[in-house]
């Protein structure tokens, strides 16, 4: 890993910025990459904004800016972005701070702002390095997610093209998706599931086998391809329940199977009014794998164990030894599948040994 300090001042980071909106955000002669397109957006509060320009006012130390040098030999910013558009949107006069915008100000002000000296670390080397680096410096501020270090380590033409469909608010993904995935779009959580579910968690190896590629839509078609696989699958949308549900694993194994969907839909409604599913999201995957592990059965409370154990006078069911309460466990006696519910009447006290034997666990 290569890392080389440079110092610059804000007029040489200023000059030539352009903010494009979803075509990005550029600095430094055009040589800097602020914001790659559709990127996450400016998310500093005004309070943050303003203590970045205050610093520079004091003449104070601003911490380190991080940039990550591109094949091209032009850069992009890896941590400091929130910083360095502040610093540009000021002096454009995007906003005032304490009450004068930079035009305000005499030119004895002006320069010492544009003379004001940022450090910069120029980092590059190979993708590993690099992602271990920007995870081990990504320790303050307004912090990357793993997806956005992905992003930077992987930059090309691939990530450039696949922020467009993932990577903000009012994106395709969002506008299909919102009603199955968790998390935000600017924070790269969409793209992150998407590639996390194609390559089936190995989100670093399809990114830098895909790197170079000039577009993303084998990504997006897949994406697509699932959402559709679960509104054909599951026909009554519950976003309630449906939202952060594993999709795209549950595609990849079953989307070739034929469902019948009206018993699928019938029994989901079964589950739903089912007290003793606790994990209502976990009904999806149990429909189709029959594992009771999704639905986090609700256990037996210790006031039912207490009074079935003084019932049982200690000894267990199967094997007729006597055992401490806290040697034993509590066992449906009528299974949760076949019907019995997590009550008094339908729990015994097993000893570990014989529940896991009778369990299969």
């Amino acid at each position: 890993m290569n890392i080389k300090l440079k110092e610059i001042t804000v007029r040489e980071l200023t000059n030539g910025y352009e903010d494009n909106e979803e075509a990005g955000v550029v600095g430094y002669d055009g040589k800097l990459d602020i914001r790659p397109p559709y990127q996450r957006e400016f998310i500093y509060k005004d309070k943050q904004r303003d203590a970045v320009i205050n610093t520079i006012m004091k003449n104070f130390p601003l911490n380190i800016l991080y940039w990550a040098v591109r094949e091209d030999g032009n850069f992009e910013v890896i941590d400091g972005q929130q910083r360095t558009i502040s610093i540009s949107q000021y002096i454009e006069g995007d906003f005032s701070f304490n009450g004068r915008y930079f035009h305000n100000l005499q030119d004895d002000e002006k320069e010492q702002i544009l003379d004001y000296k940022l450090m910069v670390y120029l980092c590059s080397g190979t993708d590993s390095e690099k992602l271990e680096w920007f995870k081990t410096i990504n320790i303050a501020g307004e912090k990357l997610t793993e997806q956005e270090l992905r992003n930077a380590v992987y930059s090309g033409s691939w990530v450039s093209d696949v922020k467009r469909y993932f990577s903000k608010n009012s994106c395709a993904a969002y506008g299909i998706g919102s009603d199955y995935l968790n998390g935000s779009p600017i924070r790269q959580d969409y793209l992150q599931t998407a590639i996390r579910w194609i390559s089936e968690d190995n989100i670093e190896q399809y990114m830098a086998k895909h790197q170079h590629d000039q577009n993303a839509s084998a990504l997006w078609r897949y994406f697509q391809d699932v959402i559709s696989w679960v509104e054909a699958t599951f026909t009554t949308k519950r976003t309630k329940f449906m939202k952060g549900v594993d999709w795209g694993t549950l595609y990849n194994k079953y989307k070739n199977e034929v469902f019948d969907t009206e018993a699928i839909e019938k029994e989901i409604a079964k589950l739903i009014l089912d007290d003793d599913v606790s994990k209502k999201s976990g009904i999806y995957p149990y429909v189709l794998t029959r594992k009771e592990k999704y639905l986090s059965i609700r256990a037996f409370s210790e006031a039912i164990k207490q009074k079935v154990y003084e019932k049982q006078k200690g000894i267990c069911s199967v094997c007729k030894e006597t055992f401490e309460l806290n040697e034993m466990e509590a066992d449906h006696i009528t299974p949760w599948h076949e019907g019995g519910k997590t009550d008094e009447e339908n729990c015994q006290m097993l000893c570990r040994e014989c529940n896991r034997r009778k369990s299969g666990k």
